[in-house]
């Protein structure tokens, strides 16, 4: 992979492939420039999702154990050296959820995890295989960090970290997303706000490279409902992320959110993040 330039990495929640592309996604993608793209809830076969991408990419695709649901997938310019799609204890079912994939950029080694975090609901059994889940990534990160010091976790990871992070806050607080049990993964993650370190080496050291590009201000939201005026009105929700660690994190040259332009041009009730990182 070329390291004459930043390495473009974008992620997305397709919300169905299929239906993004025929929507206006490929148009998005022929313009973007984009080195590595990660998608999650593609909900699609393989061979679907190699046509719709064309051959020029080189694709690593797992689908979810439930044929139509879930899926996550990566997409790239060169092949991947190796790649991986176990996470946690041998009877937990991540298929659909966690990819992870080694890049050889220019002479150094980028790896990049698509993640997809159950939604959850509270107080259900969704909610505790939703903390199953990040149980297992929370013990999965210093292993990845190890790994590579040019790691990133990037998807939808379904968890408003901070009040900044949902323009409807007080409303969501007992709602999953945004219940005070989800927040604290990400304390342990990038360090609880107000801590010393916070997002520059609290907890486990990673860093949210879109809080740190964006500062202490609302949003920028990743995703809108599709009803009423969310997206009109900007009522969304930051749940998508790029979460690197410190090396790769300073290595960041430019972040953004590609909102679309109005409501009818949008091809996934998310916007994807895209990122550049000077390796």
């Amino acid at each position: 992979m070329p390291s004459a330039r930043p390495l473009r990495v974008a992620s997305v929640n397709v919300n169905g492939v299929r239906a993004a592309f025929r929507r206006g996604m490929g148009d998005w993608l022929a313009g973007r420039d984009v080195d590595i793209l990660a998608m999650q809830e593609v909900r699609a076969s393989t061979e679907d999702l190699q046509a719709l991408l064309g051959e020029e990419w080189d694709l690593l695709h797992d689908p979810a154990t439930a044929k139509g649901r879930a899926g996550v997938a990566i997409a790239s310019r060169n092949r991947a050296s190796i790649h991986r799609v176990e996470l946690g204890a041998p009877d937990f079912d991540s298929a659909g959820r966690w990819l992870e994939a080694d890049y050889e950029v220019g002479d150094r080694v980028v790896t990049v995890v698509s993640a997809y975090v159950h939604s959850g609901e509270a107080d259900t059994p969704r909610q505790v295989e939703k903390y199953r889940f990040l149980d297992a990534m929370e013990a999965r990160l210093p292993e990845l960090a190890a790994h590579s010091e040019l790691a990133l976790v990037v998807g939808d990871l379904n968890v408003g970290h901070r009040t900044l992070d949902i323009r409807n806050w007080k409303g969501n607080v007992k709602r999953a997303g945004f219940l005070p049990e989800e927040r604290a993964y990400f304390d342990r993650f990038v360090g609880a706000e107000g801590d010393e370190g916070y997002n520059n080496g609290a907890g486990l050291g990673w860093v949210d490279v879109g809080r740190r590009f964006a500062g202490e201000v609302e949003g920028p939201y990743s995703w809108w409902s599709w009803r009423g005026k969310a997206f009109d009105n900007d009522t969304g929700w930051r749940i998508d992320y790029q979460l690197a660690t410190a090396s790769l994190a300073d290595a960041a040259v430019s972040y953004s959110i590609d909102r679309a332009a109005t409501y009818d041009a949008r091809w996934s009730d998310h916007a994807p993040v895209v990122v550049d990182y000077a390796v």
